[in-house]
């Protein structure tokens, strides 16, 4: 397995794994959206894509990230947005090295941390990530205001 930084070149093996990404939190599949979305954050340098493929190519997962800013600690520091895996791939460490991939491009970039969210009922999800080093935060509640129907 090896772990690359995703280029548009990868479009074609991000996008399946985008879209089952998308499906498997209640989104239908559409693979143009997917490749559309991921295409564009790629030209735009929005984000990193951290993509894990097998001996021949194969896309097994991915992990997103998106660059934010601490106003109260005044540093940068990276969200966590998506991290995937396909089912065929789970159970092989697949995300554990998409994680310290970008463990190791935050450690490069030298911000802050890393942040992520993950849904109370992802017990596999917040194992892993407790394993890895992350702390639940407390005393916090997160909001979100919907602008689009």
């Amino acid at each position: 397995m090896e772990i690359v930084k995703a280029k548009v070149e990868h479009l074609n093996v991000i996008s399946p794994l985008f879209d089952s990404y998308r499906v498997f939190y209640g989104q239908k599949s559409d693979l143009n959206v997917a490749r559309e979305f991921i295409e564009s954050r790629l030209n735009n340098n929005e984000s990193v894509i951290f993509l894990a493929l097998d001996e021949q190519g194969n896309g097994l997962g991915f992990t997103q990230l998106y660059p934010s800013f601490s106003s109260v600690s005044a540093a940068r520091t990276w969200v966590l947005n998506d991290l995937y895996v396909a089912d065929t791939a789970r159970r092989q460490g697949v995300a554990k090295k998409l994680m310290n991939a970008a463990k190791a491009m935050g450690l490069e970039d030298n911000v802050e941390g890393l942040a992520l969210e993950t849904a109370e009922s992802n017990v596999n999800a917040q194992k892993l990530y407790e394993s890895l080093g992350y702390e639940r935060e407390s005393g916090t509640y997160h909001y979100f205001l919907k602008l689009q129907a």
